[in-house]
């Protein structure tokens, strides 16, 4: 069952931006630290930023000054702006949440630890 909604995604030409959002309901929101992850066709899917309740953030290199997550409380949303897009940022993006009480989020890319996830919103940047 699907807790995390994702959207915002689209399509885009190369240096384009876009920004995507997820929803999560409260107990989850409030409880968890939260992180996006992407996955490009015939790839793995791999961690793209991570933040902690304190507002620690983290990234994967490959996006580091161009992509900035962050959130709204009064919301419970999470965003990620991305800017610069380039075509290899073509995937489809994925909100996650893993429990607080498992530790902080910050630079732990690691997909099984995540808790609970959206169904994904398809980014593709064209050349």
């Amino acid at each position: 069952q699907v807790q995390l909604v994702e959207s915002g995604g689209g399509s885009v030409q190369a240096g384009g931006s876009l920004k995507l959002s997820c929803v999560a309901p409260g107990y989850i929101y409030f409880s968890s630290c939260m992180a996006w992850f992407r996955q490009a066709p015939g790839k793995e899917r791999e961690g793209v930023a991570t933040i902690d309740s304190d507002g620690r953030t983290s990234y994967v290199d490959s996006v580091k000054g161009r992509f900035t997550i962050f959130q709204d409380n009064a919301k419970n949303t999470l965003y990620l702006d991305m800017d610069s897009l380039k075509p290899e940022d073509t995937s489809i993006y994925y909100c996650a949440a893993r429990y607080r009480s498992a530790g902080y989020c910050y630079g732990r890319f690691i997909r099984s630890e995540f808790n609970y996830w959206g169904q994904g919103t398809q980014v593709a940047v064209s050349s």
